[in-house]
């Protein structure tokens, strides 16, 4: 059964209605001994790094996650969710994350060009070799809400990234059972939840 996480800064009504939509079998967990029946895990997120990871960190998830995904254990990261796998942020300070694909976050950048936040529909440019991930729409446009961004240490574990001011900005990361979505699956449609079925597929 897939285990989503409550820390109190997820979006979990909208995770749950993606999930009954594909009939996906899920409980809400707060409770690190609840991981050890998890199948695999959803780790969504709304608002500010630090935050999120002090959430997790009062509830005692924070070496749990590390250890299930260790475990090989799939993990797949949403928004912030995605932000909190990789090793840092630079977001009001510098924070640790969960370390699980090396990686920090940073402040997002549009110049004169764009604004920031990046809020809205932007157009997913995948590697070849993951085209399956996001099925047979070439250019799929999902859903994004975000300040920050992540920069991957080994560019190997970018799926899919997006242009946003010129830059190539990573949209979905992956390493062996860890996965994430920058964008918002859950509020992307049909194209959204075709990515968040093929991703929790994929990492059966």
């Amino acid at each position: 059964m897939i285990s989503v996480i409550d820390y109190g800064r997820g979006n979990l009504f909208s995770i749950g209605q993606a999930l009954r939509h594909l009939d996906r079998d899920y409980r809400i967990v707060d409770d690190p001994k609840r991981l050890n029946e998890a199948s695999q895990i959803i780790l969504p997120g709304v608002g500010a790094f630090a935050d999120a990871m002090q959430g997790l960190d009062q509830l005692g998830l924070i070496e749990p996650l590390q250890r299930r995904a260790e475990a090989g254990v799939p993990i797949i990261g949403i928004c912030l969710g995605m932000q909190m796998l990789v090793s840092n942020s630079s977001e009001f300070g510098i924070h640790d994350g969960l370390k699980l694909i090396p990686g920090t976050v940073s402040r997002l950048n549009g110049g004169s060009a764009l604004r920031t936040p990046n809020v809205g529909w932007r157009t997913l440019n995948t590697k070849p070799e993951h085209q399956s991930l996001v099925g047979s729409i070439l250019e799929p446009v999902v859903y994004f809400t975000h300040s920050y961004f992540v920069t991957l240490q080994d560019r190997q574990h970018e799926i899919s990234t997006i242009n946003f001011g010129g830059a190539h900005i990573a949209a979905i990361i992956g390493k062996d059972n860890i996965v994430g979505l920058q964008f918002h699956p859950e509020k992307s449609g049909t194209v959204g939840l075709k990515i968040l079925n093929s991703t929790i597929s994929r990492l059966r």
